[in-house]
């Protein structure tokens, strides 16, 4: 009998690890595609910068960290709720570190080093854009695609998200995703430049959360 206890409690700690361990999807990535148009019949929203943010995390062999990066500015079109177009500016100059306490050095030595040229170099790049290229709802989940244009490249991401229309107010919010860092050309100990890194490598995916809440304009 503790036999069959002790085989069921490791059966259930391993099947709770795995679930801890599940990664967010990948978003499916793929070349610049043409920006979507505006109809005179969508609903105009402007993008509250203080409401909206961008969560990320990024992982190594030995931990990972994560932060927020705010939202600058955008315009979000709907109809009938679906987002038909819009762009919306991310802020990359506001990026933080929200895993090591604000007050220790070692944040914000983090979170320069992750504005510099090893990794965004925000002082050339100060903004990354998401532009909206299409929208679907299939079996009543949502995906949004887009131009994400960061440092020197753009790519399209097609993302799963929610779309809440409450009043004179939008809200987009995604499901945690991840984008491969090396498609922007974001370099700093990729396994996808640089080899012979041993276990000093950095993981290229970085899993993100986008909440954007608009009002109407």
């Amino acid at each position: 009998m503790k036999k069959q206890i002790l085989n069921f409690l490791t059966i259930v700690a391993i099947s709770t690890a795995l679930v801890g361990c599940k990664k967010a999807k990948e978003a499916e990535t793929k070349a610049a595609e043409e920006v979507a148009e505006t109809t005179a019949v969508s609903v105009k929203y402007k993008v509250d910068p203080g409401a909206s943010t961008v969560s990320w995390k990024g992982f190594k062999p030995t931990g990972s960290h994560h932060g927020v990066v705010g939202v600058e500015s955008g315009v979000i079109n709907v109809k009938e709720g679906v987002v038909e177009s819009g762009t919306f500016l991310i802020d990359m100059k506001s990026l933080e570190v929200m895993d090591i306490p604000a007050e220790d050095e070692m944040n914000a030595k983090l979170s320069g080093h992750l504005k510099s040229a090893d990794f965004f170099d925000v002082e050339v790049y100060p903004a990354a854009a998401f532009s909206v290229t299409g929208f679907t709802t299939e079996n009543g989940k949502s995906t949004l695609s887009g131009n994400l244009k960061m440092k020197d490249a753009e790519n399209n991401v097609t993302i799963p998200v929610t779309v809440v229309e409450n009043g004179d107010t939008v809200t987009i919010k995604s499901e945690t995703f991840t984008i491969d860092r090396s498609k922007w050309n974001v370099k700093y100990k990729s396994k996808s430049f640089f080899e012979d890194l041993g276990d000093k490598f950095i993981n290229d995916d970085i899993e993100l959360q986008v909440n954007v809440v608009a009002k109407k304009a």
